[in-house]
């Protein structure tokens, strides 16, 4: 039995009891919910509905909590039911409703966790998104890493979602772009304002070999054919490198194609028609003060040039205009001022920007080596780059550790941690987990225990304490599954899965699979494997969430 169909048990009891009394029945929540005590010795699991529910039913909580104690303990699979304080509900299962969930989650596989919470959700999310004038850099690998992992945790939530990497392949910082690639390809020092690094002597290297007679141009031509090659071969390493950190987008965006295709007029046209433009100093404006924004903000300036942020509102209603209900983007620590300017400009279009938008802020990320951070590539010469990570982590412990914690928290990740091979490098302790389970299943085979038929499953042998642990913890997995979706942190499955792999190390620490010298195989040892292989399957499915390999053996 997981949580869930424990809590929604129990909010059948609390029908049960509320019609039985004449209560009512509209005041009971559509849902409700169940915990795990901190100390065991309370029981399995505990319910406050009593509590929520006392004052609007017009009875004593615990009044009531013992009434719906009366009606649970007549349920299948519940031991007992125990009141606590004011109206605590604790509750115990018997051994086979907890057993069960071992042959539930096998039977179950890769589709173990996922639900239907976010069903019916058509979800654009946009991450990364690097301007396309050098290699991904530290704060776009966090968000590789993030975004991907939300990706998943949203589709296993039911949601239909659409991944997509916008590429600012248009505007000013295009052109400095190609003005270091030209000097680059000249012999001569970066503009002022350009870039540096070695990346770029190997773009400019690559776009002449592909226009040999680039430098014998015009300027005005030459810089043209830089910034149209130059751009493609940088993309296309982008892309390469993404590719090999296991991130695939839906669709690569290129800002151009709204500039071309007339998008931005399109947007401001339709701003307009909302009554939301304005022209003054020979620009057009959009009015985002309306809309809590600190300030109005320029669309088109007095030149006839677009801005940046015309682009974004031309993006914006290019993504709504393609079905997407909730547009989600995630964005670097630099950009929080954004927020207040781009909720403004969906309500513009007369969306709800609570609904329909939604912006993720991700804080910054060092890569630290003795204590030191790691500030500059070799290649890209101011920034911590893609390669960088996995060069210096491997791609498993790079998407782990930046999975793992909170994107709005700062994090330092140390390179000595993450590249032990042993229980305190979190991704090691929960991988080397997953490859116990696969030994453990292995060795059995060889001693000849088998699962067997279905039918033959007796869930009700598990009954040790570290069995019933274990059980507990397997049973939280669909509902972290959900939460970290809701929450968009998938901070919440790692941290899950290193809880889980504590649980079963303590359960192979006192539970055989496997008989010992000449003892016989036996039902429990059966039954131990289901359990053992339900661990697995967790553990894959976890690991897989977050783009993260499950060896079998380490």
């Amino acid at each position: 039995m997981t949580p869930a169909n424990l809590a929604a048990t129990v909010l059948s009891a609390a029908r049960a009891v509320f019609e039985t009394r004449g209560l009512d029945v509209s005041a009971l929540p559509e849902s409700t919910a169940v915990e795990r005590p901190r100390n065991p010795e309370h029981g399995d699991y505990a319910s406050t509905l009593a509590l929520q529910l006392g004052k609007k039913a017009g009875v004593a909580p615990r009044e009531l909590a013992a009434a719906l104690a009366e009606e649970l303990s007549s349920q299948p699979g519940i031991k007992s039911v125990e009141i606590a304080g004011p109206g605590f509900l604790n509750i115990r299962l018997d051994a086979a409703a907890a057993g069960v969930l071992a042959r539930d989650i096998v039977l179950a596989g890769a589709e173990y966790g996922h639900s239907g919470t976010l069903t019916g959700e058509k979800i654009n999310l946009e991450f990364v998104s690097a301007n396309p004038t050098g290699p991904v850099h530290i704060g776009g690998v966090r968000w590789a890493a993030v975004g991907d992992a939300l990706s998943r945790l949203l589709r296993a939530a039911g949601a239909e979602v659409g991944t997509e990497y916008y590429f600012n392949d248009a505007g000013s910082q295009i052109d400095r772009f190609a003005k270091s690639l030209y000097a680059s390809a000249k012999g001569e020092p970066a503009p002022e304002d350009g870039y540096g690094g070695a990346y770029i002597a190997e773009i400019a290297t690559a776009v002449v070999a592909e226009a040999p007679d680039v430098l014998q141009l015009d300027e005005a031509e030459a810089l043209e054919t830089f910034r149209r090659v130059g751009v493609d071969l940088m993309f296309a390493e982008i892309k390469q490198s993404l590719t090999e950190f296991g991130v695939h987008f839906d669709t690569y965006f290129n800002e151009k194609d709204l500039h071309n295709r007339g998008e931005l007029q399109e947007a401001l046209d339709r701003l307009r028609e909302q009554g939301h433009i304005f022209e003054a100093d020979g620009a057009t404006w959009l009015r985002t003060t309306e809309f809590g924004d600190d300030k109005d903000r320029v669309l088109r300036k007095s030149d006839g040039d677009w801005t940046y942020f015309a682009a974004d509102c031309a993006y914006y209603l290019d993504k709504r205009k393609r079905g997407f209900d909730r547009v989600v983007i995630m964005l670097g620590a630099d950009h929080h001022g954004y927020i207040g300017r781009m909720k403004a400009m969906a309500a513009c279009f007369g969306d709800d920007p609570d609904t329909n938008l939604e912006i993720l802020i991700g804080q910054l990320v060092n890569l630290v080596r003795d204590g030191e951070p790691v500030r500059m590539s070799k290649r890209a010469g101011t920034v911590v780059t893609l390669e960088d990570f996995v060069d210096a982590l491997g791609v498993d412990a790079t998407r782990y550790a930046l999975a793992r914690y909170s994107s709005d928290s700062p994090i330092n990740l140390d390179i000595a941690v993450w590249t032990r091979a042993s229980n305190d490098n979190p991704v090691y302790y929960v991988q080397y987990c997953g490859a116990r389970t696969s030994n453990v299943a292995k060795q059995a085979a060889e001693a000849g225990v088998t699962r067997g038929e279905v039918a033959d499953f007796h869930p009700e042998l598990l009954s040790h304490e570290k069995e019933n642990e274990l059980l507990k913890a397997l049973g939280e997995y669909p509902d972290v599954v959900a939460r970290a979706a809701q929450l968009r942190e998938p901070h919440h499955v790692a941290r899950y899965l290193e809880e889980l792999a504590g649980a079963y190390h303590r359960f192979y620490d006192k539970c055989r699979v496997k008989p010992q010298g000449d003892e016989p195989i036996t039902e429990t040892h059966r039954a131990r494997l289901w359990l053992n292989d339900a661990t697995r399957q967790v553990i894959v499915n976890g690991l897989g969430l977050l783009g993260v390999s499950a060896p079998e053996r380490m």
